[in-house]
């Protein structure tokens, strides 16, 4: 893996979806395919560490749809930045990922019903593809930082290349805090 990066090359801006406080003592940078089981149980194991460390650990995430290998990773992508125009980002998030294996265009409308959506502009912004630029510069940031699968993890900057374990990513946090 010479050819990958050990940092990220580039900061937390306004444009990203942060869940927690910017002044935590850990920032975890996820890349991920909604689409992919791996992404899904990473998904999980973070769920479970912010738990954990409350206050302490701050979550960003990215779109990194690899719709060659993820049919589906691309339009849920769009259907989550459709909801985050919304204000629901997170919401439609946690939705994607707990339903990761059903992600056809009924689910997809039926998802953001549950959320209370406004179907209208929702199904507007994904036929137009509202956010394609926006998605598209998470797969560029990825891309610029050496991401070629998903998920992958910063922490605190750092490329993590440990196991994807609860235990591990648990012993790496408290490493950086």
């Amino acid at each position: 893996m010479s050819n990958v990066h050990e940092r990220i090359l580039f900061s937390i801006s306004n444009r990203d979806y942060i869940l927690g406080s910017r002044d935590c003592s850990v920032m975890l940078v996820i890349y991920g395919d909604y689409q992919c089981p791996n992404s899904g149980a990473a998904y999980k194991m973070i769920q479970m560490l912010q738990q954990q460390f409350i206050h302490q650990v701050c979550v960003v995430f990215r779109h990194f749809p690899q719709p060659q290998k993820h049919p589906q990773a691309q339009i849920a992508a769009q259907v989550a930045e459709a909801a985050a125009a919304q204000g629901l980002f997170w919401q439609m998030h946690d939705v994607l990922f707990k339903y990761q294996h059903a992600l056809d265009d009924s689910s997809l409308v039926e998802y953001a019903n549950e959320l209370k959506l406004d179907i209208p502009k929702f199904l507007q912004d994904i036929s137009r593809r509202i956010n394609a630029d926006r998605i598209q510069q998470d797969i560029d940031s990825g891309i610029a930082n050496g991401v070629c699968d998903t998920p992958t993890i910063f922490i605190n900057s750092i490329w993590y290349q440990g196991d994807h374990t609860l235990e591990q990513l648990e012993a790496t946090i408290l490493r950086s805090m």
